[in-house]
């Protein structure tokens, strides 16, 4: 892998991993269609962790507060933020169980460029729905059924141009969450199945014999962390402004070039 060829997976990565546009399909798409060699998993692994510390870094306070009520305060000052942490853990479940039952299935079977063309358009057309959904709810108003509804739908996430930050924030607006605090809510429930799958690819590259190019870790790892951080606060601010119809814009045309290109 070049240094270039990393610089452009590591910045797709970090610009799609928490946009309603699918992070998976943009990464399969450069091997898929254009012909390039897969990335390999040890460059898998590097973009996860920079996604994951961008993330982190960007909603650190909110984290702070989750973990201080959820460990150490024990539900009086951060009461409500306590609450909140058992609920991304109850809404990430789903996921857990479906990736751990039907990985190989989808893994062999849904990685292909006319599962995430019809998956790019269809949930595009959900989530521009969606945008004429939303309204005033904070995360207060989220419930258990509320939880566990959009952790239902991040599952469907598993399928490959489905996009897990569209299809989360497709079900908050559905439930009445205000844009910020589904884009909120959605970048949240990302921290436990990013760190999840990055600690499971690095299982399986601590059990392979590859050889590990470090500087295109280095760079895989920099970019992503810079390009979702930059990503994130840009995201947060305008979602209010602009909503989502540009993000639907984009999937629809990019699901009918590849439904163009491959048929």
């Amino acid at each position: 892998m070049t240094i270039e060829y990393a610089f452009f997976l590591a910045l797709i990565q970090g610009l799609t991993e928490f946009l309603p546009i699918s992070s998976s399909a943009h990464l399969i798409l450069p091997s898929a269609v254009l012909g390039w060699p897969d990335q390999g998993l040890a460059f898998d692994v590097a973009v996860h962790f920079g996604s994951l510390g961008a993330v982190i870094f960007s909603l650190r306070m909110e984290i702070q507060r989750i973990t201080t009520g959820m460990l150490v305060d024990w539900g009086r000052r951060y009461r409500r933020h306590a609450r909140l942490g058992w609920l991304i853990g109850l809404a990430t479940l789903p996921a857990v169980i479906s990736g751990v039952l039907a990985k190989d299935w989808i893994e062999g079977t849904l990685r292909s460029e006319l599962v995430i063309a019809t998956a790019t358009i269809g949930f595009g057309l959900l989530l521009w729905w969606a945008h004429y959904q939303s309204g005033r709810g904070g995360f207060a108003s989220i419930g258990v059924k509320h939880a566990l509804f959009i952790g239902l739908a991040q599952a469907l996430a598993l399928i490959p141009g489905t996009s897990r930050s569209g299809i989360t924030l497709t079900a908050g607006l559905w439930l009445g969450l205000s844009r910020p605090v589904a884009a909120k809510f959605s970048f949240l429930l990302s921290i436990p199945i990013i760190l999840g799958a990055a600690l499971l690819k690095t299982k399986d590259l601590l059990d392979a014999t590859e050889p590990v190019a470090w500087d295109a870790i280095g760079i895989g790892v920099l970019v992503s962390f810079l390009s979702a951080y930059v990503c994130i606060r840009l995201f947060l601010s305008w979602i209010e402004r602009l909503g989502l119809l540009p993000f639907v814009a984009y999937r629809l045309a990019l699901g009918l070039i590849l439904l163009v290109l491959i048929l």
